[in-house]
């Protein structure tokens, strides 16, 4: 049993660039339309921002939509992707606390169901890296050990 589970483990562990790479891209889509809503009317983004209570809504409103639109890219293309994971994981950690927690858990009902799975994701990205198919990968000799 011992061994089949061994060789379980090294068949299993094939594919996990590609499962890093498509959840790097589909993570990244997923903040695409939300960051490109939030940078087109930054003035309208500001504004929301304030009806939530968070502070300073105009300098917080353009580094948010900074740093998802940043993520796009970067995660995409697995580049500073553990650095970008990290400041997007402060976004989503925000997103939770100051628009989704007070609907409770479900989707269905704006909870923070959502931006706690792109949390979890992001924390992934931060601990194990991009994998192997990432700029990271081929310039900085990142994830070769995942």
């Amino acid at each position: 049993m011992r061994d089949f589970m061994a060789e379980f483990g090294v068949l299993s562990s094939y594919p996990r660039h590609i499962v890093l790479l498509l959840a790097r891209c589909m993570i990244a889509y997923g903040f695409t339309f939300p960051a490109l809503m939030k940078i087109h009317d930054i003035d309208a983004t500001a504004r929301w921002f304030d009806s939530y209570g968070i502070p300073f809504a105009s300098i917080t409103g353009m580094f948010v939509s900074t740093i998802e639109v940043t993520g796009i890219i970067l995660l995409t293309l697995g580049l500073f992707t553990r650095f970008i994971a990290i400041l997007l994981c402060f976004v989503m950690i925000g997103a939770i606390f100051f628009v989704h927690l007070h609907h409770g858990f479900s989707a269905a009902q704006n909870g923070f169901e959502i931006p706690l799975y792109y949390l979890i994701f992001l924390m992934i990205f931060a601990s194990y890296g991009p994998g192997k198919y990432s700029l990271d990968y081929f310039l900085f000799k990142e994830g070769r050990d995942v």
